[in-house]
């Protein structure tokens, strides 16, 4: 299409345009007046030509635009309101009971080499990919509105911020972008001719048709033979078919912040990471800003919302999920989170483990797949103590204590603003960021891996993060158990070759020097030979986290380990705990007969990334092997 048939296609009408007016999408793309972005308005034609739409949408992010889309999907039942005396402007969805998480082996890396790609993402050609979606593509959005939704990761024009343009035809996904990002013709404003800015395409699909033009089984939709998580990373392009859920449906999210914004860290000299920020102060006053990265179940966002049982210690929120670091003028490594909001995992969150995200969704909450009181609130396994003796669960059916199933699905969401969150540091607003004190990397391990331990260098420390593992299955019998595999929780989040995301921290840590985080590796989840959990958790977290800020200052004294650098007799505070010498020490036994066969397994897992492994790593290997034998 030439630039003139663009001109011709859009008109810069009135952007006030109300939901559901239909727009002659043949003949204007009622774009903004201020959207002089050219290839902007000639890529969202394209699209429209592409999928066909009864309407357009361009979202301002305006509360009267909320009001409009909540009481359309009202109407329509796809929300349901809730008391508006106990949850007041909330929603509750229910998804299709085959839609209801991340699809993994549906998400695909599309790099021009197989090898740029690695032996951990699914690689597809990006030529015959594309040739696949433009058939899906073509008409999916047919009898329904296309939303253009134009959003800011992290605050407008900040130095580590992007922007990104999602097309959609859901508008679910269109109300959790407003809470997850920040969304509208503020952020829209910020392109420019000179923008760089990530498009992103998401349509839910339509029925698959036989030749007639009969639809075929319903079972063949939407199965997940016919959804595709697509990233394009040369070209930063995100393509998504088939699928409503929120992690495959709001593309702000894993596609651009973690498996793009990955490959545009490795070009751009900065980290996307799977990563909560938090702020603790000391009772001194003094401010410290930790990054850490946990794989799943690992209780990363009860970390991020920390109550700390330590006196005089302050925890606040940046982020729960998602941060983006970058190096500053001064060598000091920054962090933003890029998000607005949380999308967080219902099940197992409650007053008991995490009291700060209970009060955060007290209204304007969007709930997922969650179970529905008989006084219309929310209820999910883990909420309260007391389970209701009658529910209508997450498919819609009556269910009771006595039902055999869960009420909610085990992967049931919140969505909800982060400015709710009572714990919200002002650092949230800090457009440049806050300066990275240390970095933690953590897995759920009933073995092994001692409670703490700093790591001795920042190779160290990568090497660290690249055997980040949890156990699947329980170690109790004293042997290491199956390991699942997850370097610096970003498995399935890498947009590129994992052994490359290696040497780009590597590559960081040379360039930031003495200035570089210290690194650390803590473990939660350690048990007795009974199978009970060795350390208690929760708020006396904080006392791991003391000890580690008192390290940044080198005011706390450490040991040299095998594994790093672990406190020494009487520099962890466990005062008042329960825990005596014996127990204390378990949690920091290092079993040299069960660490060489660990050594052994990373050796292994090593090996698939081929000559593409740095160097390093294989050293820092050796030198485990060599510490723990002497």
């Amino acid at each position: 299409m030439t630039m003139t048939d663009v001109n011709k296609t859009v008109s810069n009408a009135d952007s006030s345009v109300t939901l559901g007016q239909k727009v002659p999408v043949t003949t204007r793309l009622n774009a903004p007046e201020f959207v002089t972005n050219r290839a902007l308005l000639r890529w969202i034609s394209d699209i429209v030509v592409l999928t066909k739409p009864e309407n357009i949408h361009w979202c301002d992010g305006s509360d009267a635009e909320w009001t409009a889309l909540t009481a359309e999907l009202v109407t329509g039942g796809v929300l349901i309101p809730l008391n508006s005396e106990l949850r007041p402007g909330s929603f509750l969805a229910r998804s299709d009971p085959d839609d209801v998480a991340r699809v993994e082996d549906r998400t695909f890396i599309c790099s021009v080499n197989e090898a740029d790609a690695g032996p951990t993402n699914n690689w597809r050609d990006p030529d015959s990919m594309n040739a696949e979606l433009k058939v899906l593509f073509d008409g999916s959005m047919r009898g329904r509105t296309l939303y253009v939704v134009p959003f800011s990761m992290g605050p407008f024009g900040g130095p580590i911020s992007q922007v990104g343009i999602q097309i959609t035809d859901s508008p679910y996904a269109v109300l959790n972008m407003r809470i997850m990002t920040r969304m509208g013709f503020d952020a829209l404003a910020q392109i420019d001719d000179k923008t760089p800015w990530v498009p992103a395409v998401h349509s839910v699909g339509q029925p698959l048709v036989d030749e007639s033009g009969l639809r075929i089984a319903d079972s063949a939709w939407p199965s997940n033979s016919t959804k595709y998580i697509c990233h394009f990373p040369e070209t930063r392009e995100i393509w998504s078919y088939g699928s409503g859920y929120g992690g495959n449906a709001l593309l702000s999210k894993k596609c651009f912040a973690l498996r793009i914004g990955s490959y545009m860290g490795l070009q751009e000299g900065w980290l996307a990471e799977h990563m909560l920020i938090l702020k603790l102060t000391s009772p001194e006053g003094k401010a410290y800003h930790v990054a850490a990265a946990f794989p799943s179940a690992c209780g990363k966002t009860n970390l991020a919302m920390l109550r700390p049982t330590v006196p005089g210690w302050k925890a606040e929120t940046i982020g729960d999920d998602i941060a983006w670091l970058r190096p500053d003028a001064d060598g000091r490594l920054r962090a933003i989170n890029p998000e607005a909001g949380f999308f967080g995992v219902a099940p197992g969150t409650g007053e008991i483990t995490n009291p700060v995200a209970m009060s955060t969704v007290w209204g304007n909450t969007i709930f997922t797949n969650v179970a529905l009181t008989d006084d219309n609130d929310v209820w999910w396994e883990g909420m309260t103590e007391k389970t209701p003796s009658h529910l209508i669960d997450w498919r819609g059916e009556d269910w009771t204590p006595d039902s055999g199933r869960p009420a909610a699905h085990p992967n049931s969401r919140f969505t909800v603003p982060i400015q709710q969150c009572p714990t919200l540091a002002d650092d949230w607003f800090e457009s440049a960021g806050v300066p990275l004190d240390a970095i933690i990397f953590g897995g759920r391990r009933a073995t092994n891996v001692p409670l703490v331990a700093e790591a001795f260098s920042w190779q160290h420390g990568v090497f660290i993060g690249a055997t980040v593992s949890s156990e699947k299955t329980a170690a109790a019998e004293g042997t290491v158990g199956e390991l699942r595999r997850d370097p610096f929780a970003m498995l399935p989040f890498c947009g590129y070759n994992m052994a490359d995301y290696w040497g780009h921290w590597l590559a960081l840590g040379e360039k930031m020097g003495a200035n570089a985080p210290k690194i650390f590796q803590v473990n939660w989840f350690r048990k007795d030979d009974d199978g009970s959990f060795m350390w208690p958790g929760f708020g006396e977290n904080s006392r791991v986290l003391e000890w580690i800020a008192r390290r940044v200052d080198d005011e706390a004294h450490a040991t040299i380990g095998a594994v790093g650098l672990v406190p020494s007799q009487g520099s962890l505070n466990v005062e008042g705990l329960d825990l005596n010498d014996e127990v204390l020490g378990k949690l920091f036994e290092v079993n040299e007969k069960l660490w060489l066969d660990e050594c052994d397994l990373t050796e292994e897992f090593f090996d698939q990334f081929g000559d593409r492994l740095p160097s390093e790593l294989t050293t820092e290997l050796a030198d485990l092997r060599g510490r723990l034998s002497a």
